[in-house]
């Protein structure tokens, strides 16, 4: 992605504020992989604690189901699952400190609304090319509910990660 803004993760306040819907993005730090499973244990501990659990205030979700690593990299695959599948979630998770997530297709309006109100994006990648996409990353760790397998809570490290905003902060969408 030669036009690409390169983006360390965490990302700030400052840096969402000036995304815009459309921009193509590299980032490079530490992200969270988490799907269904993981986002409805999450919920629980959010409903039962009143925070989110294991540092992922802040953070950057992708929803991903990655493959067992290979000789050479922690993956053999990790490509971005269906986002509207976490819709059920991510309204609550974004309340709750999450500042960005990373998917394929389109997302609900309560999903935009959730951006809006939090000053958080939903980031788009590509799907279709999770061998390229393991390359990206260079270290992973489970961080919770391994029972879950590919749906465990995984804290990963990526670095030139390409993706696209898709919904703002200020709740304008690349799919629209």
């Amino acid at each position: 992605m030669p036009n690409a803004k390169e983006l360390t993760l965490p990302l700030s306040k400052d840096v969402l504020a000036s995304l815009r819907s459309g921009d193509e993005v590299t980032l490079t730090g530490r992200l969270y992989t988490m799907r269904d499973a993981g986002h409805a244990r999450c919920l629980e501990y959010l409903e039962a604690h009143g925070e989110l659990p294991f540092g992922l205030q802040g953070q950057t979700l992708f929803y991903a189901g990655p493959t067992p690593a290979t000789p050479t990299r922690p993956f053999g695959a990790i490509g971005p699952t269906t986002a509207s599948r976490m819709d059920f979630a991510t309204p609550a998770l974004m309340d709750a400190g999450i500042v960005a997530t990373i998917g394929k297709g389109k997302r609900s309006a309560a999903v935009a609304e959730a951006c809006v109100r939090n000053g958080g994006v939903y980031l788009a990648a590509v799907g279709g090319v999770a061998a390229l996409l393991a390359e990206r990353v260079l270290a992973s760790e489970t961080v919770a509910w391994d029972d879950l397998g590919t749906e465990a809570l995984r804290r990963i490290r990526v670095e030139d990660f390409p993706v696209y905003v898709d919904i703002d902060t200020r709740g304008k969408r690349l799919y629209e």
